[in-house]
């Protein structure tokens, strides 16, 4: 269980330097996991980004100081890392509803964030398709934009819709959806929306060109609608499969989602046998 044991840690750590300035990228270092994969993780795991779930934790912490103590606002504002009262103001009304002067003025019910207790519970066996494979590098050629960790999930598939709005899709088809994070480190993330690239054609104007490295990669088989299936693997592969993996780690920080041609199938990418893949590149534990 070595994946939600680090999990675990990491939020005895956040408790434990709540009014502290941590990142992410800290957190994850403290658990010795890379902030590419970490936060993934973390993710599918809890349901919140790392950042999103600090963020709540001192919000709940703060709501609880103003009801129960004489503090200022500007403390505590000051205390849960926030620089002005105005942006701390802004931040506790929309976690709780009320501004933190009503909650002075007029004893106001406030919310609450617990912190998080990981349980993992035995199902028995569970199916999941995916198989070990060597691949060589290859080509691929996409448009690429850059995302924080924390707005992605949201931004990704504007990203999608935008580049078939402009007509982007009659150079590239969108094969593959591609993380590239090679310092696995960063805040942010490199995406693309790719298909493989013949070195013998032009590269249309806006478009770029990536190698995708030679690995051993982990590639999961993901069959139904989208993008149901394609999300309860990704939630499998972190909530069952990596804490029971033995032999193999995360190798390097990248993820790629391959999709299968939606014209295919007759109910295109909702086809019930829709296929699509998810690829890590995964090396031998030493």
């Amino acid at each position: 269980m070595e994946w939600t044991d680090a999990v675990q840690r990491a939020i005895q750590f956040i408790e434990e330097h709540i009014t502290e300035d941590i990142s992410a990228e800290e957190v994850a270092k403290q658990v010795h996991i890379s902030s590419f994969y970490f936060q993934k993780g973390f993710r599918m795991l809890c349901g919140y980004s790392v950042t999103e779930y600090i963020r709540n934790r001192r919000l709940s912490l703060a709501g609880g100081d103003l009801a129960t103590t004489d503090k200022r606002v500007i403390d505590v504002a000051m205390k849960y890392g926030y620089d002005s009262p105005d942006s701390f103001t802004k931040a506790f009304t929309r976690f709780h509803g009320v501004s933190p002067a009503m909650v002075r003025r007029e004893n106001t019910m406030i919310k609450t964030f617990a912190p998080l207790k990981l349980e993992i519970s035995l199902k028995g066996g569970y199916l999941m398709n995916y198989k070990i494979v060597e691949k060589e590098s290859f080509l691929v050629l996409g448009v690429s934009r850059t995302f924080d960790y924390e707005n992605c999930k949201q931004e990704i598939p504007r990203f999608w819709e935008e580049h078939y709005k402009k007509g982007n899709g009659r150079y590239v088809c969108g094969m593959f959806g591609i993380n590239i994070d090679e310092k696995m480190g960063n805040d942010s993330f490199e995406y693309l929306i790719a298909d493989l690239y013949d070195p013998r054609a032009e590269i249309p104007e806006g478009f770029v060109t990536r190698t995708i490295p030679a690995f051993t990669w982990a590639v999961f088989s993901c069959d139904g609608p989208m993008p149901e299936a394609l999300q309860d693997v990704n939630t499998k592969i972190f909530s069952e499969w990596l804490p029971a993996l033995k032999e193999y780690e995360f190798a390097a920080g990248y993820c790629i989602e391959m999709y299968d041609a939606a014209d295919k199938y007759p109910k295109g990418i909702q086809d019930e046998n829709y296929h699509s893949e998810i690829w890590i590149p995964v090396r031998k534990k030493q």
